[in-house]
This record gives C-alpha cells, structure tokens and sequence, in this order.
C-alpha cells in the first residue's frame, strides 16, 4: 500500500457524552423498564378507545336500521292510505244532502256502462288559476321577442355529438324521456328504463343527483315549480324535490302511465295512462282531483303552451284535444298509421306535430288540418325548441327541421347501434340532448 491508496477521514472532535442515567446497565435498565411502561399505557388507551368507538358504531347502525325500518313501514302504510283514497274517491259515495264536499264539483259518473266510477270535472279554483294563467300566456305572446341569442340554421348545421355521458344503470338500457328545468337551463332531468331519475349538469358536462325509486321504467319527466314529476310503467307518479322523494300518487291507472305534463302554474299536473284514462293532480298536495276515462290505450300526452288544452295520442292512431275546463273532446284528428307515440306543441300555440310509424304529422290547431306529413321509418320523438323554429325529430336516427324554411332539414346524424327515444333542446337551441337505447345522454352541441 502506498501514501496515495490512502482516504483522509473527517470526523468530529467532539464526542456527546451519556447520560448519567445511561452509564451503566443498572441505569438502562431503568430507562427501558420506563419506555415499555409507557407503551403499554399508551396500547391500554387505544384498546379502551377502540372498544367505545365500537360500541357508538354498533349503537349507531342499530339506531339508523331501526330508522329505516319504521321509515319503510310509515312509506308503505303512507302509499296503501293513498291508494285506499284515491280509490274511494273515485267510486265513493256522494256528499251528505245540503253539504257541499270536497269532491262535489267532480261528480260520479259510471264510465262505459262496465260499473267503473270515475270523477269527472275539474274544481273550480283550479278552472280560475288556468284561465288567469292562460291570459297572461296569452297577452305575452302576442309582445315575445325571439332572442337574439337563438341560434341560426347554419349553426344548428355545424352541430355534432359531443359530450356522452352515462346517466343510468346498464342492466336495464334506455332513456326513456328527457327534460331541461325552466328556471334553471343547465340542469337536465332524464328518465330511464332502469326506474331511476338523474339530473344532469350541463355545466359540468356530467351526472349529478340520481334518484331511484321507481319499481319499473320511467316513462315521463316534468318540471312542476320546485318539484320533478316522473311518470313510470308501473302505474304511479312520483313527486321529487330536494334531490328525493316527496309523495307519490298512486291507485289512479290501471295500467302503465305512459305520460306526465305540468301546467303552466306548476300548480298541477295531468298523468296520461295506457289504461285510458288522463288523471288532473295537485302538485302541491299530491292529490288526484279528477280523472277521465274513454276507453282509449293512450301512448303520450300533454298540455298545451296555454295550459287550457290537453293533447292525447292513442294506440289506434288518433289525436284528441281535450278542453281541461270542461273534460270533454274539443277535437279529434286522425291520419296515422299505428300508435301515436309522441307530440309536442309549439311555442307559438298554433302547431302540433305528432309521430307514429307511418313518420312525423304537423297539424295546424287553427284549422283542426294536417298540413304537412315527413315519411320516415322508426321515428319514437318529436320535440319543439321553445321559440318555436326548430323541430328535432329522432329514432334510427336524429334530424333537426327549420320551421321558417318549410321544414327542412338543416341537421342529421347518424344514430349509433341504440335508437333515439328522447329528445330535447338547450337554451336557445345551443345544444340537442339525445336519449337513446342505451345509458348514455348524448349532448349535440
């Protein structure tokens, strides 16, 4: 070895030294016995907080299953106590002599002639509500101003797909309808065959609150006020506020509700069923105060923009327009081929398009006329923007129509493997929502 295979090695020339404690064995020994003395305190007190952290859990699972189950049991009794009334209004007896009751402006009449009761007439403080409603619907009208921010063919023609978002379950596919809040455009209501409501926030560009409920396939959405309204296959409609079921009402159809409309007041509602029959509901009271019966499978329905009409589609390809002050047929439209599985009015109060499988019908209401006819094979939707100029039109595929160019086609595209069920416009008619066969709310945009 040689000088230079040498390291120089630096080290401190201070050196701490032990504790006195530490000087000898005696004086470690106490300092361990003192370190493991505290330890098993130390383990002794988590021990003791882990047993008392276990116990207020087991107490609070007990106390929260306890809970639910008497909420279960009061929503049950609740659901059976509503069903039992609506069935003994509907086919109970009249009002003492001299007492003018609750249901004594909705008389029983026997439907058909099969011994069924049914109440027909819709109360008079809910005939003066509309008629004050439609007026001032009315007289708007006359004064809107389509807004300035409506945007023009050429930019509906430079829409394509852009957000997919998965808004339900994929065990059981399908949006079945779709909705955009009056009162708020960004959030979006949509139904789906799995029974379940999500609300959609377009801001975000995704899912928010999903609701279930349902024991089938919601077949409607509706905004009413602060309230959602859905209607499902199996034969109730469900009322929604705050993110979760608020009432229900149910034992009205027999059968499937295939529709939900809200009125303009947000203060009631009409559920239109397979069965039949069209249903006027309180929406705040969640109460069913008239229902009507034709003997008609219905497949969709509506209020009109004014809220004094109503609109009914039927398995046997006719239209109905019903006057809800009186609960009588103020028209009857016919010219499809197969059920009518969808309508919607326009804005402007002057046209109704319907479709079936024959393809898509535009009635002008003024002359009670079909003015124009769209053959098309496997439409299931049509739907007005607000202003009235654009008609989107889905099924094995998506198509928008400018009403002001003669009904032309300004967009189409090409649907994926699943068909369009639902359609709905943004605000202004910036974005198309699609609701197909599968999970998936498409954003055309």
């Amino acid at each position: 070895m040689t000088l230079e295979d040498l390291l120089p090695v630096k080290s401190s020339t201070t050196v701490k030294p032990r504790t006195t404690a530490a000087a000898s064995i005696p004086g470690l020994l106490s300092i361990f016995h003192n370190e493991w003395d505290a330890l098993m305190l130390e383990t002794h007190e988590l021990r003791v907080d882990l047993h008392g952290t276990r116990q207020e859990l087991s107490h609070a699972l007990y106390q929260h299953d306890a809970a639910c189950r008497v909420i279960s049991r009061l929503m049950k009794e609740r659901d059976e106590a509503r069903e039992a009334l609506a069935n003994a209004r509907a086919a109970g007896p009249s009002a003492a002599p001299g007492k003018r009751g609750p249901s004594s402006d909705a008389m029983e009449v026997d439907a058909e002639g099969d011994g069924k009761k049914q109440r027909s007439g819709v109360p008079p403080e809910a005939i003066d509500a509309m008629t004050a409603k439609s007026k001032e619907l009315s007289k708007a009208r006359k004064k809107r101003e389509i807004s300035s921010t409506l945007a023009s063919p050429e930019d509906v023609g430079k829409m394509d797909v852009g957000t997919t978002a998965p808004c339900h379950a994929t065990k059981a596919k399908g949006i079945r309808a779709i909705r955009v809040n009056p009162s708020n455009a960004d959030e979006v209501a949509t139904g789906g065959a799995d029974g379940s409501l999500a609300l959609f926030d377009a801001a975000k560009g995704k899912r928010g609150a999903l609701m279930t409920g349902h024991k089938k396939a919601v077949t409607d959405v509706a905004f009413a006020g602060d309230a959602v309204l859905t209607s499902s296959a199996d034969k109730t409609v469900k009322i929604w506020r705050g993110g979760a079921e608020a009432a229900a009402v149910a034992g009205v159809h027999e059968g499937e509700v295939v529709a939900v409309s809200a009125h303009p007041t947000n203060a009631y509602a009409v559920s239109i069923g397979g069965d039949g029959a069209w249903a006027f509901v309180d929406v705040g009271a969640a109460e069913c105060l008239s229902v009507q019966r034709d003997g008609a499978e219905y497949a969709c329905g509506g209020f009109h923009p004014d809220g004094l009409i109503l609109g009914t589609g039927a398995a046997d390809s006719s239209v109905k327009i019903w006057d809800v002050k009186t609960s009588k047929v103020a028209a009857k439209v016919e010219g499809h081929v197969g059920a009518v599985t969808s309508m919607s009015f326009s804005e402007n109060g002057y046209y109704l398009a319907t479709c079936a499988q024959d393809g898509v019908k535009l009635w002008d209401l003024r002359k009670l006329k079909n003015f124009k006819s769209v053959e098309a094979a496997g439409v299931k939707c049509v739907r007005f923007d607000l202003s009235g100029h654009y008609l989107a039109v889905g099924g094995a595929d998506a198509c928008v129509h400018n009403v002001k160019a003669e009904w032309e086609v300004v967009k189409r595209w090409e649907a994926s493997k699943a068909p369009v069920n639902a359609l709905e416009f943004a605000a202004d008619a910036k974005a198309l929502y699609a609701g197909c066969g599968d999970h998936n709310l498409r954003v055309i945009a």
